[in-house]
């Protein structure tokens, strides 16, 4: 253990990427290589510097840890600090981007330099996210993320990327828009913006509905909760690898994140009040985008409308405020950041080489590529939810969760668990076996050494999280405990309130 009294991690992590941008933009434009490995590097020293946060941080303890303050606007402050919930998504952030980085190594030649740097000013942006505390600080960096990712969509993306990289800027911005108004109201009533305050403000009941319905408008866009999810299939479509890993892995998490930070701590009255709408669109999340996925001709659509079934057993897990569900909720969302950044990354290793991502001109790739071939079985299974693998976990604890809440939601969710099996193998006989019948697929090279420097801690942390999930379940354990213990007590002293 390190000693970091006095010094400010949180904001070394967050901004140490915005200086790797800053640098990369004082490169020449040809420089191009020159660019790439100074993005590696500094992803990577991003990925070492957040390492300390987690070896110092004391899972003891449901408080913030490592919290800077800073004067900023008026009585807005620069705050940051972590606690055992988002300190690991700022990790996952941080393990994934240097990923991200590789990946984009061979199919990213043109505006390199550009590329880069929309990527490091992203990472910065997400991890602020993460670990804002103070909810302007947040809406900036939960707004401004929008613009990299719009760009990475927009500028390397498919044929259709400018339809794709408007629709989703558009959806996300339009949500947002009402969040923005609810934060000025709460300022209004609480008379300031510092989360850990807000977080023991007792809102009236009529405007926690208000204000649950405004954070709940944002959230929703953003994991995507079924029906404003139309928005991920598209972005995913055209989105280079790089952009989809990250759309798919860290996004998307942004929402479940929000809920747990906001909706549940702030509004518990608005939370229990409006838990059917949720428990609702998460079923027919799960069931309805199952069966569109079994539909799909597309491998990135396929894997699109997985991730809104996969969120659907978040948003289940994290309403039925109990301790499994939401332990099962942070679980599912962290697995699913590994396992469906691997699939998009498969998708990308097959679509470098064939320039398609129609399933129909795959089959029989377990001849010609048979380490591909396990890589994505071992993922194909953790999608699907098989024991042993992270996927199965998370999904466990959260029915588990929502069993001692509402059978009959519980027993419609499970539904979901055989679909997902049922496109996730379809999926993967019609791309490995079979026969090698195609005369494109002959020469079809395995994983090259990078492929694979990609692929193994993906590979080798879905099984060992799934074999040993107390490593990030004893990281949460409290914050999940304190966060249930408030909403149960905020619920009697209202029920009490409403019975005189």
């Amino acid at each position: 253990m390190i000693n970091l009294t006095g010094v400010p991690i949180l904001s070394i992590v967050t901004f140490l990427p915005l200086a790797g941008a800053l640098f990369i933009a004082s490169l020449n434009r040809e420089a191009a290589g020159n660019a790439r490995w100074t993005a590696l590097w500094v992803t990577l020293l991003t990925f070492a510097a957040s390492l300390l946060i987690w070896i110092n941080f004391d899972t003891g303890s449901s408080n913030f840890q490592f919290v800077e303050t800073r004067n900023w606007l008026g009585g807005i402050k620069y705050k940051m600090g972590v606690d055992g919930i988002s300190m690991l998504f700022v990790i996952l952030t941080t393990f994934l981007m240097p990923i991200c980085i590789l990946a984009s190594w061979e199919s990213i030649d043109t505006r390199v330099r550009e590329y880069m740097i929309a990527f490091l000013v992203l990472e910065s942006l997400m991890i602020g996210v993460f670990c804002a505390l103070d909810l302007v600080l947040f809406y900036l960096f939960f707004e401004a993320g929008l613009i990299p990712m719009f760009l990475i969509i927009g500028v390397w993306g498919g044929k259709r990327r400018v339809y794709a990289s408007f629709k989703f800027f558009l959806y996300t911005l339009l949500g947002s828009v009402l969040m923005l108004l609810a934060i000025m109201a709460m300022y209004w009533q609480a008379g300031t913006t510092d989360i850990p305050t807000l977080l023991t403000t007792k809102f009236p009941p009529e405007m926690q509905k208000w204000l649950w319905l405004a954070f709940f408008a944002s959230f929703a866009v953003k994991m995507p909760m079924w029906p404003v999810h139309t928005w991920l299939p598209d972005a995913h479509v055209e989105a280079p690898t790089g952009g989809s890993v990250i759309l798919a892995a860290i996004l998307l998490k942004m929402g479940g994140y929000g809920f747990l930070r906001f909706s549940l701590p702030m509004f518990p009255d608005a939370s229990h009040y409006f838990a059917p709408l949720v428990f609702t669109l998460s079923v027919i999340a799960i069931i309805y985008t199952s069966l569109v996925a079994l539909a799909q001709e597309d491998v990135k659509k396929l894997i699109a409308y997985s991730s809104v079934a996969h969120m659907g057993y978040v948003t289940l897990g994290i309403f039925t405020f109990t301790t499994q569900g939401i332990d099962g909720a942070i679980f599912q969302m962290l697995s699913h950041g590994i396992v469906s950044a691997a699939l998009f990354l498969c998708v990308g290793v097959v679509y470098d080489r064939m320039h398609t991502r129609e399933i129909a001109a795959y089959g029989g790739l377990a001849e010609r590529m048979p380490v591909y071939a396990i890589c994505l079985m071992v993922f194909t299974m953790a999608n699907v939810g098989l024991p042993g693998t992270s996927g199965f976990v998370g999904e466990f604890l959260t029915l588990l969760g929502a069993f001692k809440v509402n059978t009959n939601v519980a027993a419609a969710a499970t539904l979901g668990v055989i679909l997902s099996a049922a496109y996730a193998l379809y999926l993967y006989r019609r791309m490995i076996f079979g026969a090698l019948e195609k005369a494109s697929l002959k020469d079809i090279l395995d994983l090259s050494p990078r492929e694979i420097a990609i692929l193994a801690p993906l590979v080798i942390l879905t099984i060992f999280f799934g074999v040993y999930p107390a490593a990030l379940l004893d990281v949460t354990a409290l914050s999940v405990k304190k966060l249930v213990q408030n909403y149960e007590v905020a619920i009697k002293t209202a029920e009490v309130v409403v019975g005189r």
